[in-house]
Formats: C-alpha cells, sequence, structure tokens
C-alpha cells in the first residue's frame, strides 16, 4: 500500500484535533504506557492467557483471563482471574479467582486431533474457560464463561466485579444450534461481549466438530448467543460464519453490528461479516485486505473519535503476521477504521516481537486500553519465540495512535522491531 495516503490521514486526523471543537478532550502530548498484570508462575499457576477488559459505567477497569495451574495447555487445570482497577488502569488490585467455585463437572472427551498428542491434565482437573464481560451502560456488569468448552454459564456484578452472583447455565440456548454444526466443543468470545443502544446483550461464540467420518452437516461455524432482557434468558443468533472461529464484535456509527473472526481462508486476511440487529440476517463474509490473519484472537472497539471529527473510530487489534504457526505470533498492531469498518488506512505497532491475544477497551476520557499476550525477543520456548511470558496492558492516547511515523504499513513495523 502506498504510504501518502496513509500519512495524509494522519495528518487530517491531527489537524481535527488542533484546530476543530468537540465533547473529547485530547491530551498535550502522546502518550503510552504499559504494565504487566500477570506473569508466568505469579502465584502459582505455569501460566495466563486468553485476556479480557472492559470498562464500566462507572470507570472501573476490569481485567481478566485464563490461570492455567500446571501446563500452559488449553485444557488442564484452568481458573478465571480478575484484576480491578479504580484510577484508569495505573495501579490494580490483586487477583482473584472468580467464576465456577462451587461442584466440579465432568471433562470434555472430545479433543481435535492436535491436542490429543499434549498433557490435557486428568480427569480429576477442570477447565474453566473463555470469559466475556459486557459493561453496561448503566451499572451491571455481565459474565459469560464456559466449563470443559461444553457448558456455558451466566453471571452478573453490580458493585463493579467485586462480588458475581451465583452463575445460571445457559448452555441449553447453545444446543439449539446442533442441527447446523453437531458441536463437540463451544465456546465464548473470548474477549467482550456487547450492550447495543436497543439495550441488547451481544457475545460471540464459536461451534466445532471434530469427527473426519461420517462427516457432520458442518464441522465449525461462528455465531452470537443474545439476552433482550439483561440476562435473565438467553437465544441463539443466526450463524454468522462456517470459515470463522473466535470473534469480536461492534456497533457501528449507524447501529449495525460488525463480527470480525478468526478464519480458516488462505487469503490470511480477518473475515469480517455484519448486521442490522447484532444476532439474525449476517451478510456474506467480506476480508479486510490490510487486516492480516494469522489464526488468532483479536480485539475490536469502538471510540468516540478524534474532537470536532463527530465520527466514531473503530480499533482492531491483532498480530501483523500471516504465519500461523503459534510460534510466529508477534508484532501485535492498533488498525484505526474512520468509515465503520470498510477501510483501515492506519496501523500502529504496539508490541514489537513476540505478541498474540488482545482485547481493547475505552476509558471515558478517550484513553485507550489494550490487554495483550506478550513475550521478549529470544525468549524461545517450543522451538520458537514465546508469546504466552505475560499479559501486559497498555495505555494510549490517539495522539500516539495516529502520530505520524517516518514509514507506515509494513516499513513501519520494520523500523520499529527491537526497539
Amino acid at each position: 500500500m502506498d504510504m501518502l495516503p496513509l500519512l495524509r490521514l494522519r495528518r487530517l486526523f491531527l489537524t481535527a484535533v488542533l484546530t476543530t471543537g468537540g465533547a473529547l478532550p485530547l491530551a498535550a502530548a502522546p502518550l503510552l504506557e504499559r504494565v504487566d498484570l500477570f506473569a508466568e508462575g505469579q502465584a502459582g499457576f505455569v501460566s495466563y492467557r486468553i485476556p479480557g477488559i472492559v470498562v464500566t459505567a462507572k470507570g472501573t477497569v476490569l481485567a481478566y483471563c485464563e490461570a492455567r495451574k500446571f501446563t500452559p495447555a488449553d485444557r488442564g487445570e484452568l481458573e478465571i482471574h480478575l484484576r480491578r482497577s479504580s484510577d484508569g488502569g495505573r495501579t490494580w488490585s490483586p487477583q482473584l479467582q472468580i467464576a465456577h467455585l462451587g461442584p466440579r463437572l465432568p471433562r470434555n472427551p472430545h479433543l481435535p486431533d492436535d491436542k490429543k498428542r499434549k498433557d490435557m491434565g486428568g480427569p480429576e482437573q477442570q477447565t474453566v474457560n473463555n470469559p466475556m464481560f459486557i459493561a453496561m451502560r448503566e451499572g451491571p456488569v455481565h459474565f459469560v464463561y464456559c466449563v470443559e468448552y461444553m457448558r456455558v454459564f451466566h453471571a452478573r456484578s453490580d458493585d463493579d466485579g467485586v462480588t458475581w452472583s451465583p452463575p445460571v447455565e445457559i448452555t441449553a440456548t447453545l444446543e439449539r444450534f446442533r442441527l447446523e454444526v453437531p458441536w463437540q466443543a463451544v465456546a465464548t468470545g473470548p474477549g467482550h461481549g456487547l450492550q447495543l443502544r436497543s439495550g441488547r446483550l451481544v457475545v460471540p461464540v464459536w461451534l466445532a466438530n471434530y469427527d473426519k467420518d461420517p462427516a457432520p452437516p458442518l464441522r465449525r461455524g461462528c455465531s452470537v448467543i443474545f439476552s433482550d432482557d439483561q440476562g435473565a434468558s438467553w437465544q441463539r443468533g443466526d450463524l454468522a460464519m462456517t470459515i470463522g472461529g473466535e470473534s469480536s464484535v461492534a456497533e457501528l456509527s449507524d447501529g449495525r453490528v460488525m463480527l470480525s473472526s478468526r478464519n480458516t481462508d488462505k487469503r490470511n486476511r480477518r473475515a469480517v461479516v455484519f448486521s442490522a440487529d447484532g444476532a439474525t440476517g449476517w451478510s456474506t463474509p467480506q476480508f479486510l485486505e490490510d487486516v492480516l490473519e494469522p489464526g488468532c484472537m483479536a480485539g475490536l472497539v469502538r471510540h468516540p473519535g478524534v474532537r470536532g471529527e463527530n465520527r466514531p473510530l473503530l480499533l482492531h487489534s491483532s498480530p501483523h503476521t500471516t504465519k500461523r504457526e503459534h510460534r510466529e505470533r508477534k508484532n501485535v498492531s492498533i488498525h484505526v477504521s474512520q468509515d465503520d469498518g470498510r477501510t483501515w488506512p492506519v496501523r500502529k505497532l504496539l508490541q514489537a516481537g513476540p505478541s498474540a491475544y488482545s482485547d481493547l477497551a475505552v476509558l471515558p476520557d478517550g484513553t485507550v486500553l489494550c490487554f495483550y499476550e506478550s513475550g521478549k525477543l529470544g525468549e524461545t520456548r517450543r522451538n520458537g519465540d514465546w508469546a504466552y511470558a505475560r499479559l501486559t496492558v497498555a495505555r494510549f492516547n490517539l495522539e500516539w495512535l495516529l502520530a505520524e511515523n517516518r514509514a507506515s504499513g509494513a516499513d513501519s513495523a520494520r523500523s520499529e522491531v527491537g526497539r
């Protein structure tokens, strides 16, 4: 891509910031700060993965993840842990286990082939996985999570994540997908869910069947579950993509919902679909030429936008590579769209080198939070760079995100690697 249009767009953004009025005040200087919230070996856990982050109606930041007790594997003894911040992500409470503290549930007997060769834990262990929060505009925070990739639960907090209601199982909602995808594994998100302007709660889900013969109607798919009564009951949406997996959602300026999905298409680009109500009538998948797809979960959030523009931005975070091996996950970058996701002309490198899953949130003052998996260059495990040594929160503003670099696109990433 020619870098001149990118630089012109950055100049337009900054001109709007400097010369026009608006409701969103912007800081005088670029801001980028980082803090590690979870690190391998911390509190007796081998590793922490699968980050999610939200900002509540009161401005409290909730950052949550999977705490993996004995191995870094996706299944085994896994808990959900939470840390809270009441000062915009500068300082944090101690980590706390939440979710499924009651009777333990049976293991899921179904595994994909690549996991059968790994240590997924014994029958006495329990996988609590794929946490997703929804921060409502007025007060409550909803929490949806899975156990053993086969059961789904919902809980709620009315005190910004200090305490949670007893979990209620909602797996029956996912059972309604079985005619299309007779799933053996199901999971929410990960990342965060969404409250639409209509009040509807939307949670992305993915479904998978690992059998090879006989072939099921569909082996995989992604969709949403949704609630129109603040979590009291849940319904399934239409199947959104049959090539999709872990997905993120955002509401656009015209009220439509965009679902952005990890996918298996050989074009190695992020796949997106659109729905008028966030649940039904999904469009034909489109591929974002500027957003590379390495087969990895990604963050997506709506931002109020630059001062005076009166047009929200979409921010998308993901590794900037097309290499799909887990050891090749690197260069988590922030992409920017000012036209409801049609084009993504601005990209800023956030983390050079090993880095993987990420999620995004926006503070009331417009500061952006990216909670992501990060490693170090040259820190190798499993015969490759290790992207999962810690979970880091980055705080940055639009001045940092939109600041001009001497190069853009792939050249920008190369110029910053190793700094």
